[in-house]
């Protein structure tokens, strides 16, 4: 049977946070966890956005100010996670930004990469400890279609991208990113025993605020047409998401889409990945940059392609 919004399990006792939780479809998932019983921390950039996300997700709800643009943020926000709470069930990183201006983080990385990835990187190793052990747990991250046309030339992640088609490649690489690191996750998951597992998802086509304001100008007319047929409403753009998160049948290192047409609407179903994405070795590079970047070690011993941990898991005790 297709995977429905209906079909998302009762998820009462769960806490769950998702990152960009102030609109689009971070917003749509925290309101269905909520309405199906989990307690849903909205991670926001933004005061009033927060408040106005809380007013409308319903259910058992909470906001931490999280900005992915700033690592000092980062921290900020999971200390604060971590002093409200002593675990979690779901990590949902949601949050991105598409095709603006060149600009870089407050840290100096190119804001595509800066903020799709290596904030999310940090965010999930200064929290993966509250997840832990905790049964069903998960940390699902959200990539693109858009992974296709990335590059994996990661060590330049402090170059400019100005110019449209140039943000386009930017934007790509950051998706791309997302999905080795989901699955470098998973590999040390596994490998360690921990009850965790890393799971990744892609929307589709969806006309979210990410496709309005910084769109370069000669994109916009053309993204405008192409979305008029493929795109899907909100509330179905966050099914891959959701069943990520909540369907027990869904297995660690696998990545969901959109069922239909070039992958860019319909139900969420088993997804396909560039070869790349599949590359354990640009995993592991990816990885090592990333602990590297952003000071965020999470302690797993090296994983080689087979998966052979070695060493001590962390956040699990477990020997790998």
């Amino acid at each position: 049977m297709p995977w429905v919004r209906e079909a998302v399990p009762d998820q009462s006792g769960r806490i769950a946070l998702v990152t960009g939780a102030s609109g689009g479809i971070g917003l749509e998932t925290a309101r269905v966890l909520a309405s199906r019983g989990a307690h849903v921390i909205l991670a926001c950039r933004g005061a009033e956005r927060a408040r106005e996300a809380l007013s409308g997700a319903g259910g058992s709800t909470e906001a931490v100010r999280l900005d992915l643009a700033s690592l000092e943020s980062v921290r900020g926000a999971a200390a604060e996670v971590r002093r409200r709470h002593g675990r979690l069930d779901l990590l949902i990183n949601n949050a991105g930004v598409m095709f603006p201006p060149y600009r870089c983080t407050a840290d100096g990385f190119e804001a595509h990469v800066g903020v799709n990835h290596l904030g999310h990187f940090a965010l999930t190793g200064l929290l993966l400890d509250l997840l832990a052990g905790v049964p069903g747990s998960r940390v699902v991250t959200v990539a693109s279609l858009a992974h296709r046309v990335g590059s994996g030339g990661f060590g330049a992640v402090r170059a400019q991208s100005a110019g449209g088609w140039r943000s386009v490649t930017a934007y790509g690489r950051s998706k791309l990113a997302n999905l080795l690191f989901a699955r470098a996750l998973q590999r040390r998951l596994a490998a360690a025993g921990a009850r965790t597992v890393s799971v990744a998802a892609h929307p589709g086509l969806s006309p979210t605020g990410l496709w309005h304001g910084e769109l370069p100008a000669p994109l916009r007319p053309v993204v405008a047409a192409a979305l008029r047929w493929p795109a899907q409403p909100v509330r179905a753009a966050a099914l891959p998401s959701l069943r990520a998160a909540t369907d027990p049948a869904v297995p660690g290192g696998a990545y969901l889409g959109p069922a239909g047409v070039f992958g860019s609407r319909g139900v969420p179903v088993p997804a396909r990945s560039s070869r790349l994405s599949r590359d354990a070795a640009a995993q592991e590079r990816l990885w090592e940059l990333s602990e590297e970047l952003t000071g965020v070690r999470y302690g797993f011993g090296p994983v080689p392609a087979d998966g052979t941990a070695s060493g001590v898991c962390p956040v699990t005790g477990a020997r790998g």
